[in-house]
């Protein structure tokens, strides 16, 4: 079992994305503000399967669910 905390930097390598801090803020910048009524996982810039992943994290509250609100929270500002 994987103890380790995750981060927005591994959530970004597990959604197959560049996970420097510079590529992280560019993509919040790039897709922010995520309006109220949208889900992130419903978001237009997910592939089906990194969908999927945020939706399963969430639901499930996996040990990702809590990077995942965060990423949520970021690009809602």
């Amino acid at each position: 079992m994987d103890t380790s905390k995750h981060t927005l930097g591994t959530l970004f390598d597990q959604l197959g994305l560049p996970s420097d801090e510079d590529s992280i803020t560019q993509f919040v910048t790039r897709h922010s503000p995520l309006p109220r009524e949208t889900a992130l996982h419903d978001a237009d810039f997910w592939s089906e399967s990194q969908a999927h992943f945020l939706t399963e994290g969430i639901e499930e509250d996996s040990d990702w669910a809590e990077v995942i609100d965060e990423l949520d929270a970021m690009l809602r500002h």
